[in-house]
């Protein structure tokens, strides 16, 4: 299934109107796709629900889980929204969180990351605000099995380019971090659902197509942390991420001096991270 399968309809209709841009507080759709993370997911169930956020609409779709998952999403009945069957991988989980989602803004928020504190109402603020903008970017940590921050020069080096968004950077690199970014619900009708053939960087994808229709609002604040840990996608298999980076931005440019810059990136960000696995084994961690 190719990059049409994203032309879904919708199971309802969103019908924008400008009345939305002044109402406050403004409804926010978390979706959690889930498999089999009862390690973390409690705690990024806890951080969402801990926003204290009025007006939040919670859906976790998870894809069959054979662990403890199910026990900790009944615990939270009531609270959240969910479904628990086969799906054909995270980005098909994605688009059945969309399609039950009924908020004014969307954003995917994955069963091993976490919110930061008030993250929910700097967005809200955001678009109350600045009601032109489609879709917001936040600054976003990485942290390890424990909580703890780690990686803080990928952190820096993320933020640096944030903080100097281009989208012919964007085509470079990406310097966008998936947890803090939320969508308005007009842009996700506009350009369509997550591409269900891919599992690595559907966000990406994603964003590439995002800001070719319309520049980012960008927010200097942490909304979000990624969780780094050995099962991992970036973590167990970056060569093939970032890889299918390259060959997702080649589809996006025809530039050749745009795609030689983003495999010249994609050589570098693959030898830090090998660099990093090498330092990591020698720790023993």
């Amino acid at each position: 299934m190719g990059e049409d399968s994203t032309k879904h309809t919708f199971s309802h209709k969103f019908v924008y109107n400008k009345a939305l841009d002044m109402r406050y507080p403004p409804k926010i759709s978390v979706i959690t796709p889930s498999f089999n993370q009862d390690r973390y997911i409690e705690r990024t169930i806890r951080s969402v629900l801990e926003q204290r956020y009025s007006n939040l609409e919670y859906i976790v779709v998870d894809g069959g889980s054979t662990d403890e998952t199910i026990e900790i999403l009944k615990r939270y009945e009531g609270k959240l929204r969910w479904i628990s069957e086969r799906d054909e991988g995270q980005s098909d989980a994605i688009n059945k969180g969309i399609k039950m989602a009924t908020g004014d803004i969307i954003a995917y928020l994955n069963s091993d990351d976490m919110y930061e504190e008030s993250a929910l109402k700097k967005v809200a603020d955001f678009f109350r605000d600045n009601p032109s903008k489609m879709w917001l970017l936040g600054k976003c940590r990485i942290i390890d099995e424990s909580d703890r921050e780690v990686r803080r020069a990928i952190t820096f080096y993320k933020n640096l380019w944030l903080n100097r968004y281009s989208y012919n950077t964007l085509l470079i690199t990406n310097f966008i971090s998936q947890p803090a970014v939320f969508l308005r619900r007009e842009l996700v009708e506009e350009i369509g659902l997550f591409n269900v053939a891919q599992h690595r960087v559907m966000d990406y994808e994603y964003w590439l197509k995002a800001g070719r229709k319309y520049f980012p609002g960008i927010i200097n604040e942490y909304l979000a942390k990624f969780r780094v840990h050995s099962s991992s996608k970036t973590s167990s298999s970056f060569w093939h991420t970032f890889r299918e980076e390259l060959e997702v931005s080649k589809k996006h440019s025809d530039s050749h001096t745009i795609n030689a810059l983003h495999y010249l990136n994609y050589i570098g960000i693959c030898s830090v991270y090998a660099l990093i696995g090498t330092v990591l084994r020698v720790r023993g961690k």
